[in-house]
């Protein structure tokens, strides 16, 4: 109960640290002192306005899932430099609703965020009833396929996560 107490979200206690010792490239005693605190204090600051506990229900989905995102940010910085860069650059922006049908909030900010962690995608807004999404692009070839890969490559694996 005590240690429940101390860390009431372990889980995010220890992300905190880390981030820390890895922002700032070293493991010194100072900064591995201050990140604990920090990893202590922060979540027990949080905890009341975490609903609940995230439950991961697929972690294999899941790292499978960020080995995606990540390819996918690596190809389209290379892809939107190549745009950008070329000396007479063609764009087609446009904006386009995505069809949502995440119901888990983590979920849904997860999907909104590695739509816009995508250069050249950003999203821009959430309908009121949290069904469509307005995603900005800055190269639209085909509205459908973007909306394809977008529910396969990134809603899918967090619907198989989260909920």
């Amino acid at each position: 109960m005590i240690l429940r107490k101390l860390l009431p979200l372990p889980g995010l206690s220890l992300v905190l640290l880390l981030i820390w010792l890895l922002l700032q490239n070293t493991a010194a005693p100072g900064h591995l002192l201050l990140g604990t605190i920090l990893a202590i204090v922060i979540p027990r600051w949080c905890a009341d306005f975490w609903p609940r506990q995230l439950a991961v229900r697929r972690v294999g989905v899941m790292v499978a899932f960020l080995a995606t995102v990540l390819w996918d940010i690596v190809v389209a910085n290379v892809s939107v430099a190549r745009i950008l860069l070329s000396p007479a650059p063609r764009l087609r922006p446009g904006f386009f609703e995505l069809p949502v049908s995440v119901t888990n909030q983590v979920a849904l900010v997860l999907l909104a965020n590695t739509i816009s962690l995508t250069p050249g995608t950003v999203a821009a807004r959430l309908s009121a009833d949290r069904s469509r999404l307005l995603v900005h692009c800055l190269d639209m070839d085909d509205e459908a396929t973007l909306i394809t890969q977008i529910k396969n490559r990134y809603e899918r694996p967090l619907k198989e996560i989260f909920e």
